[in-house]
């Protein structure tokens, strides 16, 4: 999260030997794109979802998730996570070098939809019930580890 007044996420793409992957087109293209929240039992189906496919094809067909109609914005989202985030583009900035660089994108949040499995008191995650996982950087990912809380001081 990087602005809570409208929401606003950012995720990045990295280029590899100068192309823009296919996802920052996309989004660029479309305007709009859905950040998912990955979990344990879903994180190898995404995992596929990487690999290196003409533009043209559907990554989600070489899977077994499912495609879901988004609320808000054209593009479609994954039925299987536990959280989906509707976004629409609020600005993509280049990073670095045209060759290595990256594409920072950030997005409000338009939309939310939130599994009940994992939400509670109306407004907070069950972070064990959602058990997310990160991607760390090339083939490593990381699950969640121990959580705790720690009151932020009032003074």
């Amino acid at each position: 999260v990087v602005c809570s007044a409208p929401p606003m996420i950012m995720i990045s793409t990295a280029r590899s030997q100068g192309k823009r992957k296919d996802t920052s087109l996309n989004i660029e293209e479309t305007g709009s794109f859905v950040v998912h929240i990955t979990d344990e039992m879903t994180v190898e189906q995404i995992n596929k979802t990487a690999a290196p496919i003409d533009r043209t094809l559907n990554e989600l067909e070489r899977t077994q998730l499912t495609c879901v109609k988004s609320e808000v914005v054209p593009v479609p989202g994954v039925e299987q996570a536990k959280i989906r985030m509707e976004c629409k583009l609020n600005q993509i900035v280049t990073l670095g070098d045209a060759q290595e660089g990256s594409d920072l994108i950030i997005g409000e949040v338009v939309m939310y939809h939130i599994d009940e499995a994992v939400y509670f008191d109306d407004s907070k995650i069950d972070a064990q019930a959602l058990a997310p996982v990160a991607r760390l950087a090339g083939n490593d990912y990381a699950a969640l580890g121990q959580s705790f809380t720690i009151n932020r001081p009032t003074e």
